[in-house]
C-alpha cells in the first residue's frame, strides 16, 4: 500500500504542493517518503525512511527541490525492504531519464525480472518490484521511441507494459523535459485521480492516489484515471489520454471503500465516506434480522475508520453510539506490524478505554474489519477490563480468509485468524460473546450504490477469486514463506543486498 503524487505547473515551483500532498496521503504510508523535480534540464530527489514531516524537515531539503513539475510518494513495503534504496521515485537514466513511483504489487515479478535480465539487458538493484516496473516502462519506451519522443510513443510503450506485467500498479512517471505520464493496470485496482487547477500562468495538472490529495491543493477533479489508461501531461501544459488495455475491466480493491482510503475521499466515483455509511445500516440489519431481541446497550467503535459504520449501526439498532476508546495516533496500523508480540504490545500503547462507558454494560464493538485477530482480541479483553458485562462484536467487512497479492500488507493465510476457521470457532478465537460479519454481497452492494457502473470488484482477500486470474497455489505457497512473522523476523536484513546506487540524500540525479 503507498500513496503516489505528481504535479505539472504552469505558475510556479511544486515543492511545497508535493510535501502537502503527501502529508496528506500519509495514511497510505508511514515507512517512507520521496519527492523527486525536475527543473527542465536536471533531476533533484530527497527520499529516506519515515514519515512524511521527518523526511522533510529542514527548509533546504525543500529548497534543495526546484522545478514545475515532479513526482511524489509515501510507502509501505509489500514487496522488498524497509532501505532507503527502496524509497520512491525511483530512477533509470536511460532512456531519457526517467523517475517513477508505484502504488500495488505484481504478481509475475521473478518472470519480468528474468525476461529484463535475459532479453532486455537491464539489471535490476533492488528487491522491489517497482524498479522491475520502472525498467519495464523504461524498456519498452526505448523500444518505441527511436528519435524525438512523443505522446504516442508514451502511450505503446504503456499497452506493451500491460501486456508485459501482472498484478496491481497505479503509476506516476517523470520524463526528463518532456511530462508527467501516468496510467493504471487494465482491472484499475488500485486508485488514481486526475484534477487541474486554473492559475494567472495557465492550467496545473496533478494526479494522485486519492481526492482529497486534490482537494487540499483546491485542484478541480477532472476524473478517475480509467483501468488501462495512461495520461501524459507534457511539460509545456498539454493534457492527452488514451487507452492502452486490450480489454479492461474496473474491479477496483473492495479493501480499500473498507478500510485504506480515508472517508472524505472519492474513489472511482464513490464517496467513501457514503459507502461506510451504507455498510453501518446494511450491518444493523443483519443483525436486527439474526438477533432481534438483542440486549446491547451501547455501539462503540474501534477507531478510527469504523466510526462512520458505527454511528449509522448504532442508529439502525435504536441504541446509545458512545466513544469508548481513545486513540494514541502516534501508533501505527497494527495489522501491518511485523511480529505478534510487538502487535499486542502495540494495541495497548495505541487504544486506552474511557471505562465509565463500558462499566457494568452489554457493549458492541464495531470494526472495519478482522485481519489478524490479534487486535479484535486485545479489544475485547479491554472492554471486559473495563467493566462490561458482555462484549459483542461486528466487523464492517467479511471474513478475511485470504492473503492480499495486489498491494497491501496484508499477513499470509496461515495468520489470518479467519482462515479455515467457521465464524463460530473465529467467535471462540476471539473471545467475543457474539460476532457478527457483514456478508459480502451487502458490502459490495454498499460500494455500487454510490456508482451502478462499478459492476466488478477485487473481493480476493475475502472469497479468494483473484481478478488477474493469475494466482496458483505455488505463488500463495511462496507468498507464506516470504512474507509470515517467522520470514520476516528470520531474515530481517537480506544477506548480500546490493548498495544503492543513487544518493537518498536530496541533490541532482544526472543521466
Amino acid at each position: 500500500m503507498c500513496g503516489i503524487a505528481g504535479i505539472v505547473s504552469a505558475n510556479g515551483p511544486v515543492n511545497q504542493d508535493l510535501f502537502d500532498a503527501l502529508t496528506v496521503l500519509q495514511h497510505r504510508g508511514q515507512d517512507a517518503a520521496g519527492i523527486l523535480t525536475n527543473d527542465g534540464s536536471k533531476l533533484y530527489l530527497h527520499k529516506d525512511l519515515g514519515l512524511v514531516r521527518d523526511v522533510f524537515q529542514r527548509d533546504e531539503q525543500m529548497a534543495a527541490l526546484p522545478g514545475r513539475m515532479g513526482i511524489a510518494h509515501v510507502r509501505y513495503p509489500t514487496a522488498g525492504a524497509a532501505s532507503p534504496a527502496e524509497a520512491q521515485p525511483l530512477y533509470t537514466n536511460m532512456p531519457y531519464g526517467i523517475a517513477f513511483g508505484h502504488n500495488g504489487n505484481l504478481t509475475n515479478t521473478h518472470a519480468l525480472k528474468d525476461e529484463l535480465f535475459a532479453e532486455d539487458r537491464r539489471h535490476i538493484n533492488t528487491e522491489s518490484d517497482s524498479e522491475i516496473l520502472l525498467n519495464v516502462f523504461a524498456h519498452e519506451l526505448m523500444e518505441q521511441a527511436k528519435g524525438p519522443l512523443r505522446a504516442e510513443h508514451v502511450f505503446a510503450a504503456v499497452a506493451r507494459l500491460h501486456l508485459r506485467a501482472r498484478g496491481a500498479y497505479a503509476c506516476v512517471a517523470m520524463i526528463t523535459g518532456f511530462g508527467m505520464v501516468a496510467f493504471r493496470d487494465p482491472f484499475g485496482i488500485r486508485p488514481a485521480i486526475l484534477g487541474k487547477r486554473e492559475g494567472p500562468d495557465g492550467t496545473d495538472y496533478m494526479v494522485a492516489s486519492e481526492s482529497v490529495a486534490l482537494d487540499a491543493l483546491q485542484f478541480e477533479i477532472i476524473g478517475d484515471i480509467a483501468p488501462g489508461e495512461a495520461v501524459v501531461v507534457t511539460a509545456d501544459g498539454r493534457l492527452l489520454r488514451h487507452q492502452c488495455a486490450l480489454r479492461p475491466q474496473l474491479s477496483p480493491c473492495l479493501f480499500e471503500y473498507v478500510y485504506l482510503a480515508r472517508p472524505d475521499s472519492v474513489l472511482d466515483g464513490v464517496y467513501v465516506y457514503k459507502a461506510r455509511l451504507r455498510m453501518g445500516e446494511k450491518l444493523g440489519d443483519k443483525l436486527l434480522r439474526e438477533w432481534p431481541d438483542h440486549d446491547i446497550d451501547v455501539v462503540i467503535p474501534v477507531p478510527e475508520s469504523s466510526r462512520t459504520a458505527a454511528a449509522e449501526m448504532a442508529g439502525r439498532l435504536g441504541v446509545k453510539y458512545r466513544e469508548g476508546f481513545i486513540k494514541n495516533r502516534y501508533i501505527g496500523r497494527t495489522f501491518i506490524m511485523p511480529g505478534q508480540a510487538k502487535r499486542k504490545k502495540s494495541v495497548r500503547q495505541k487504544l486506552n478505554p474511557i471505562d465509565l462507558e463500558f462499566y457494568d454494560k452489554n457493549v458492541l464493538l464495531v470494526d472495519d474489519s478482522i485481519v489478524r485477530g490479534t487486535t479484535s482480541r486485545e479489544i475485547i479483553q479491554m472492554a471486559r477490563d473495563a467493566g462490561a458485562k458482555k462484549v459483542y462484536f461486528a466487523s464492517a467487512a467479511p471474513p478475511v480468509r485470504f492473503p492480499n497479492v495486489y498491494g497491501i500488507d496484508m499477513p499470509t493465510a496461515s495468520e489470518l485468524v479467519a482462515n479455515g476457521l467457521s465464524e463460530a470457532e473465529i467467535e471462540e478465537a476471539l473471545g467475543a460473546d457474539r460476532l457478527v460479519f457483514q456478508d459480502l454481497q451487502d458490502l459490495m452492494d454498499s460500494v455500487r450504490e454510490g456508482n451502478a457502473k462499478l459492476e466488478h470488484f477485487d473481493c480476493s482477500v475475502f472469497n479468494g477469486e483473484y481478478v488477474t486470474k493469475d494466482v496458483s497455489r505455488d505463488y500463495l505457497d511462496q507468498l507464506e514463506l516470504f512474507r509470515s512473522d517467522a520470514a520476516k523476523n528470520g531474515h530481517s536484513e537480506k544477506p548480500g543486498m546490493p548498495i544503492e546506487l543513487h544518493n537518498s540524500a536530496h541533490g541532482a540525479a544526472h543521466g
